[in-house]
């Protein structure tokens, strides 16, 4: 089924999309005349836009064939680290210079994302554009280029920590400290509650892994 081409984005940013939202997961292959038929656009700027996802090693070679990348264990654990340290910085840049506004759209973000506690899927794109609003209120551009880069790989991950029975909870919990931080202005907590939320995360990701492994 065509879908409607949003306006202003083009192949790359409707594919890298289509990715995070998991529409196409890891090992998925992606072929061109579909990409173009499902988005709408002429296949050039679809076979522009894999190139460009291959070369950011979003996309990998399967023969012939293009598919959704994955990542082993030591790739997830470089990741979640640079990571940690980035969105760490981020919070307490956050700390510094926020405005006022800034740190109202935080509030209510963790405010209206406690209706979605048992929707896991809704609530991860919810924690994405929490995490952005906090990079954007670093109001540092170069650390939020680098941050784009780390979460355009976090899409390459095929499911959602929060989907863990009891982490939508206590990461609105981790979120909560974190926006009291910020909003206390006190830069080292909330870099610290930041950092902490992320490891959470990922030993919360390990654990899915690793029940999976042994099922």
């Amino acid at each position: 089924m065509k879908e409607p081409k949003p306006n202003q984005k083009d192949a790359y940013g409707l594919i890298l999309e289509a990715i995070d939202r998991g529409v196409y997961r890891p090992g998925d292959r992606l072929v061109e005349n579909e990409l173009a038929e499902r988005f709408g656009v002429s296949r050039t700027p679809i076979r522009e836009a894999l190139q460009r996802l291959e070369t950011q090693s979003l996309l990998t070679r399967d023969g012939r064939s293009l598919i959704v990348a994955s990542l082993d264990h030591n790739q997830m654990a470089e990741l979640y680290s640079v990571r940690a340290e980035l969105e760490g910085l981020a919070a307490q840049l956050a700390a510094r210079h926020a405005t006022d506004e800034e740190m109202r759209v935080l509030r209510d973000m963790m405010e209206e994302d406690r209706l979605l506690l048992d929707d896991p899927n809704a609530l991860a794109q919810a924690n994405r554009r929490f995490h952005r609003q906090i990079h954007l209120a670093s109001h540092n551009r170069f650390l939020v280029q680098q941050l784009n880069l780390v979460h355009q790989s976090m899409a390459l991950m095929a499911t959602t920590s929060l989907a863990a029975e009891g982490r939508s909870t206590k990461a609105l919990e981790e979120h909560d400290m974190i926006v009291k931080a910020i909003e206390a202005r006190d830069e080292e907590k909330a870099r610290e509650a930041l950092k902490a939320h992320i490891s959470k995360a990922f030993v919360t990701r390990l654990k899915l892994d690793a029940a999976k492994t042994s099922g």
